[in-house]
């Protein structure tokens, strides 16, 4: 059983930048590719970025890429999400979740996810 509790959320200005981090505890955290997903009020929540476990390989979503970066440190049972030129539109409650040790078109979607963090909220105003 992992659990996953994500941190540095809050209220930034247009243009700014922030780090969202994940802490993992109770698993092996190198042995699990991990994902950031974000929910803006109204909508479904969508995948945002994923990681493999060494960190050698990265998924984005078009709408965010050169603008984020995950990474994750191994040692530190830590995955981060570096946001930066942040819009309006990025705002949303943002959750990281745990997935299975194989990198997969599957970690796009919720479905390839086992585990789930609270979520940390970013506010974003204009």
């Amino acid at each position: 059983q992992v659990q996953l509790v994500e941190s540095g959320g809050g209220l930034v200005q247009t243009g700014g930048s922030l780090r969202v981090s994940c802490a993992a505890s109770g698993g092996t955290f190198s042995m699990h590719c991990m994902g950031w997903f974000r929910q803006a009020p109204g909508k479904e929540r969508e995948f945002v970025s994923a990681i493999s476990r060494s960190g050698g390989t990265t998924y984005y979503v078009d709408s965010v890429k050169g603008r984020f970066t995950i990474s994750r440190d191994n040692a530190k049972n830590t995955v981060y999400l570096q946001m930066n030129s942040l819009k309006p539109e990025d705002t949303a409650v943002y959750y990281c979740a745990a997935g299975g040790p194989f990198w997969a078109t599957t970690l796009k979607v919720e479905k390839g996810y086992d585990y789930w963090g609270q979520g940390t909220q970013v506010t974003v105003s204009s």
